[in-house]
């Protein structure tokens, strides 16, 4: 059996987490339409590029069952990706919009809404086997595209690395060893309204960091 084969996501009902899913139960009260549930990764696990965020949006992908989709972050993402030639078809802010990604998988460092937007260390902790797992099971990933520092550590955990070794900063590039393989981790700040209204993030700025990225896989 491959790695590929034996990659197992989390159950859509996961109960690792014991706060992550009485909250997931009291918005399967609130919100009934919504996924409320564990969201699986968007991509193929072909793909060279693994976008890593941080959680589900309680009114993105918690709503959409698909990462980074329906709220501003993946409006912002999204753009991007399209704009470097990564993604094709019309992003439409729900998971039956027929956008397609190529050589891109996308999924977060903890898998279920967590309240307020953040997850608890043990919850991110809980977690990292399914990231660890998947990244394993993707037999042509040369980078990784972490959103913010919660993705970085956790990026750096599943591969048994020390994050003091590896700094997070925006634009940064890490070579990082991962099994076998060497990979090419990827510092962004999160794609979020707050820095980019802040003026922490813009849309070009990401724009050219995707694109730096297409270019290496290109080349």
């Amino acid at each position: 059996m491959n790695a590929a084969e034996s990659f197992h996501p989390p159950e859509k009902n996961c109960l690792l987490c014991p706060r992550l899913a009485s909250f997931r139960d009291e918005n399967s009260q609130l919100y009934p339409h919504f996924y409320n549930g564990a969201v699986p990764s968007f991509g193929d696990l072909s793909a060279k590029v693994l976008v890593v965020g941080l959680a589900p949006g309680l009114k993105g992908a918690n709503q959409t069952g698909r990462p980074f989709t329906g709220d501003f972050a993946g409006d912002v993402l999204y753009a991007a990706l399209k704009a470097a030639s990564l993604a094709e078809g019309d992003y439409a802010r729900h998971a039956a919009d027929g956008f397609r990604l190529r050589e891109v998988r996308i999924t977060n460092a903890v898998r279920c809404v967590p309240p307020q937007n953040k997850p608890l260390p043990q919850e991110i902790a809980s977690c990292n086997g399914f990231l660890r797992s998947e990244m394993a099971a993707m037999p042509n990933l040369q980078h990784i595209l972490s959103l913010g520092r919660v993705s970085h550590e956790a990026v750096l955990k599943a591969a048994g690395l020390k994050p003091a070794a590896y700094v997070f900063g925006h634009g940064r590039q890490h070579e990082v060893r991962v099994g076998n393989r060497t990979l090419t981790l990827w510092d962004s700040y999160h794609t979020s309204r707050y820095n980019v209204q802040t003026k922490r993030l813009s849309q070009e700025s990401f724009n050219a960091l995707v694109k730096s990225i297409q270019l290496k896989i290109e080349n």
